[in-house]
């Protein structure tokens, strides 16, 4: 059942506990008679195959779920405001992060563990990601091999997301190959010095410590001797002052996730990183914080333009996109979607998401009168008074 690597070895080893796979791999590969038409369609689904367990794990928040929920809530409090009697017989989707172009401004956040959900993984996410024409942030948690990730889709633009592990050389080693590997940017996830109070993993008494195994945070050494891989903890030591010296290693532009606030914002900026990801993890970090939309514009106001700032939480339709787009991102990621469309029919369904928004998306420009990415601005927007 598990795929094979570039060197003939597993990409992961079979799990052994029964309750984090999915109920029946042939049911998700199959998938179902009636038609996916939206991206709770693909949450539905992906609820009702997979163990509860996992499920829990891909769903859950950080403490009473507030801000895991009021990602979503906050963008139906964003009204459009549509401009008619224009020519959109042609409106073009495409956009470019980092001077990369891309079919359109809707990418894949960083999610580990994807072979909790289909059996390739990673590597079918990648796929799908090369075939949409879209960036794919590749998790620091992946578990399948970076090489392996990077040879299945040679030509996707892909981005290398990294947990500061307190070992400093073996984050020089995981960024440095990341970089001979073709990885195009390096995101640094910042909001997570210690993990967030994630109950309903402490309820299913989830140890992905022992159902996993992650050769890439290994040493060579330790790779095939080891035979499960113990999730080190976060450098939570980490600081501002420290992104000099991963400037000093790699050539990569550096993209921070997890910026919330101006402050934040302002000193970004003034310690030369490239990007901001607005973001507070899908609400499993800390609970209680402002939804990303909210937080966007504050961010957006701060940097002056100068580095692009992107999105991701609650994204779930075109329209959100179209929103996060008008009140500043220059491009979006999603997270949970993904996973879904990965537990529907693996890299298909992977596919079948990224299409889905993409093509809501295109309308959401055409019926506000877009004909291109850049002309989508503030003034598409307003703020519901109730």
């Amino acid at each position: 059942m598990s795929p094979a690597t570039s060197s003939g070895k597993p990409g992961f080893q079979q799990l052994p506990l029964d309750t984090t796979l999915p109920r029946d791999w042939k049911t998700l590969a199959s998938g179902p008679e009636m038609p996916l038409v939206c991206l709770t369609d693909f949450q539905a689904y992906a609820q009702e195959h997979l163990s509860k367990s996992t499920w829990d794990f891909i769903e859950g928040g950080a403490d009473e779920c507030f801000t895991h929920d009021d990602n979503m809530a906050a963008f139906k409090k964003i009204r459009l405001r549509p401009r008619y009697l224009r020519d959109v017989q042609e409106v073009d989707t495409r956009t470019a992060v980092q001077g990369e172009e891309i079919t359109a401004p809707i990418g894949i956040a960083p999610t580990g563990f994807h072979c909790l959900v289909w059996p390739d993984g990673e590597m079918s996410t990648a796929r799908a990601a090369q075939a949409a024409g879209i960036c794919y942030i590749t998790s620091t948690y992946a578990s399948c091999p970076f090489e392996d990730i990077a040879a299945t889709a040679p030509r996707g633009l892909k981005w290398f997301q990294l947990y500061m592990q307190p070992d400093r050389q073996l984050n020089k080693q995981l960024v440095q190959r990341a970089e001979s590997l073709g990885f195009k940017a390096l995101v640094i996830t910042v909001d997570a010095p210690k993990i967030g109070n994630r109950r309903r993993d402490f309820r299913n008494q989830l140890n992905l410590k022992m159902n996993l195994l992650l050769k890439d945070l290994r040493s060579p050494k330790e790779r095939y001797s080891m035979p499960y891989f113990q999730m080190s903890p976060i450098d939570s030591s980490f600081c501002w002052n420290d992104l000099s010296w991963l400037q000093s290693i790699s050539r990569l532009p550096i993209i921070l996730k997890g910026i919330l606030t101006k402050e934040d914002a302002e000193l970004a900026v003034k310690h030369n990183v490239h990007g901001i990801i607005v973001s507070n993890h899908g609400g499993r970090q800390l609970d209680d914080v402002p939804a990303s939309i909210d937080a966007l514009t504050e961010v957006v106001a701060a940097v002056k333009g100068k580095m692009e700032v992107y999105l991701d939480g609650g994204i779930r339709t075109g329209n959100d996109v179209l929103k996060a787009l008008a009140l500043g991102a220059k491009c979006v990621f999603l997270g949970r979607p993904v996973l879904w469309g990965l537990a529907y029919k693996g890299e298909h369904g992977v596919e079948e998401v990224l299409n889905l928004i993409k093509n809501e998306f295109h309308t959401s420009m055409t019926l506000t009168g877009c004909r291109s990415v850049a002309e989508i601005n503030q003034d598409l927007v307003q703020f519901s008074r109730l």
